[in-house]
């Protein structure tokens, strides 16, 4: 599948909400991600919001993901703070060290997509805290076949808390864009493979030439993570 490098202010205008954003950080938190996954990509948000700013009068775009995040410094203020938030994406353009792509989806699931449902579901847990136990269970898949560490390391689905994947799946879930999953048991990874998107995606940041999302867009969603 093709990924083509895009810069972000000419194709904002073109991202639209249960769009994915997936990212492949440079700090030791996200190191670990990518290496229990075995995979690049190491963190995902959902585009929620693209609105003109009201405080210009050039119709500038703000797009809007919402994220869970184990930790996010505010483009602002500069505090600190974790958990489920809504962030605008040309704050991480600027200021993330690592890859940033946009994955749009397939024309066929953006047909599937109540946006009302899907807003409404991001909106209802925002603020919700970042949940660091699921995220390395949900990364440890090749032992939940095992009879005996199968039953430690496979998440039961539970939104009390969030990891980044586990949100942006669970919002398409409820959106239905996807079937019946346990969005407990994604990983960023997963969640770039499933074949909800454009064929073409777009490398907004980190370098030129093909950074490629390995195994994107290739399978079936369904069921995923779900006892057969």
């Amino acid at each position: 599948m093709p990924v083509i490098t895009s810069s972000y202010h000419e194709i904002r205008a073109r991202m639209l909400p249960g769009d994915v954003v997936a990212f492949s950080g440079k700090n030791n938190f996200s190191d670990v991600i990518k290496w229990a996954t075995g995979a690049t990509v190491s963190h995902v948000g959902i585009v929620c919001s693209v609105e003109t700013e009201a405080d210009l009068t050039t119709g500038s775009l703000a797009v809007h993901i919402m994220e869970s995040t184990f930790l996010h410094r505010d483009h602002i203020t500069g505090k600190s703070s974790g958990g489920v938030l809504r962030n605008r994406l040309c704050h991480h353009i600027e200021s993330y060290e690592g890859h940033i792509w946009w994955l749009p989806l397939s024309a066929s699931a953006r047909e599937k997509l109540d946006l009302e449902q899907l807003t409404r579901f991001l909106m209802a847990h925002q603020g919700r805290g970042y949940d660091v136990a699921q995220a390395v269970c949900s990364a440890l898949d090749a032992l939940d076949g095992s009879p005996v560490l199968g039953a430690a390391t496979r998440n039961e689905e539970d939104f009390t808390r969030f990891f980044c994947s586990e949100l942006a799946a669970a919002a398409l879930e409820a959106g239905g864009v996807i079937g019946k999953i346990n969005a407990s048991e994604v990983t960023p990874i997963d969640l770039c493979s499933f074949n909800l998107f454009a064929e073409e995606y777009h490398l907004l940041k980190g370098g030129s030439g093909s950074v490629e999302i390995e195994g994107f867009n290739s399978r079936c969603p369904e069921r995923f993570g779900e006892l057969v």
